[in-house]
């Protein structure tokens, strides 16, 4: 019982005196030992300095040891011994002992269910958390009171997983509080020591009431779903590359179309879109869609398909000159009402005159 490996036996005659004591090889991962006997008015107790030796009867912690010595309970004259007497005149009245650590123990906690953070941009957001934290107890009586008395938990396991269960609604807590500051869900990898601090400034409260010490929190982790940790990271290099959301997908589409060679070189060579051109482009594009998507007459490279002004001399992508077309005419004026019309037309679009060729 209170220990994950087998419990050790009283150590002496159960119906005479004995000497109790915790042994090492018993100690380790369990936070509490309870003596399988009563204790009687001729038994020793041994206490170490890393132990405490709680007497509890009837539902509550009559006295504690916790200072290292051998103790007898024969002597009267001991002041925290004396007090005890009255309660040893018999089996049914004697005292139960139960062993605690007396040092700081290290123990992680995660979340098991999701906390929805409402992001103001990104919506209802499922968190998980994980970390580490060092606790001690630092009252052995309101330690034993709450977990023997008030839960009646019969292991260490079940200790140790109620106080996982808080430390997370202390994560939970200081996130809140945090959010209604102003926190956002881009803001949290930045704030990480900020919560872990909050929850150290709130433990004292919560714990204090089971007869615990928190000493540090560390290793804390929040977990965002895929979708949201991308949309995380997009945002990052948005704001690295100074466009925003829109330029952003027209840039990375062109890109992605230019490094795949599957859609055919010449087709793609056609629209003007080599390794280095798809990015020239792409973000070009994306440039005049924040303008207001006014796009100025555009010619094709002669040597590498870059698209640029048609006032280009040179081409940006690959220097090559850029030879001077002559442009063919648009149209021709209709010598009848003066309409422009188009230069193999045979008939004014306007007036229905007849166009003389030459």
């Amino acid at each position: 019982m209170f220990g994950r490996k087998k419990d050790q036996d009283s150590g002496g005659s159960v119906i005479g005196s004995t000497t109790i004591e915790w042994e090492s090889q018993y100690k380790e991962g369990n936070i509490m030992w309870k003596v399988p006997r009563l204790i009687r008015l001729n038994d020793n107790i041994v206490i170490r300095e890393d132990e405490i030796a709680t007497f509890f009867r009837d539902g509550k912690v009559l006295t504690y040891f916790d200072k290292p010595n051998r103790y007898a309970l024969t002597d009267f004259n001991a002041p925290i011994v004396g007090g005890l007497l009255k309660f040893f005149t018999g089996v049914e009245q004697a005292a139960e002992v139960y062993y605690l650590q007396n040092r700081y123990i290290d123990g992680k906690f995660g979340s098991q269910g999701p906390y929805q953070f409402v992001d103001p941009v990104l919506g209802i957001v499922n968190l998980r958390i994980f970390g580490e934290f060092r606790w001690k107890i630092s009252s052995p009586e309101n330690f034993v009171n709450q977990f023997v008395g008030t839960f009646a938990m019969q292991t260490s396991d079940a200790i140790e997983s109620r106080l996982k269960e808080q430390m997370v609604l202390l994560v939970f807590n200081a996130i809140g509080k945090m959010k209604e500051s102003g926190m956002k869900i881009t803001d949290l990898a930045s704030n990480l020591q900020n919560i872990e601090q909050v929850v150290l400034s709130n433990a004292p409260s919560n714990f204090g009431q089971y007869g615990l010490e928190i000493n540090k929190i560390s290793g804390l982790t929040i977990s965002l779903p895929d979708e949201v940790q991308k949309a995380i990271n997009t945002k990052s290099e948005m704001s690295v590359l100074g466009v925003n959301y829109m330029q952003y997908q027209a840039g990375q589409a062109m890109t992605e179309a230019a490094k795949n060679p599957s859609g055919g070189a010449g087709s793609m060579a056609g629209l003007g879109v080599g390794f280095g051109a798809g990015s020239g482009i792409g973000y070009a594009m994306a440039g005049q869609m924040g303008q207001g998507m006014y796009q100025p007459p555009m010619k094709q490279c002669q040597k590498c398909a870059m698209m640029m002004p048609v006032s280009s001399n040179f081409c940006p992508n690959c220097g090559e000159g850029q030879q001077q077309v002559a442009q063919k005419p648009q149209g021709v004026t209709c010598p009848k009402c003066n309409t422009i019309v188009a230069v193999d037309s045979k008939f004014c679009s306007h007036c229905g005159n007849e166009m003389k060729s030459g």
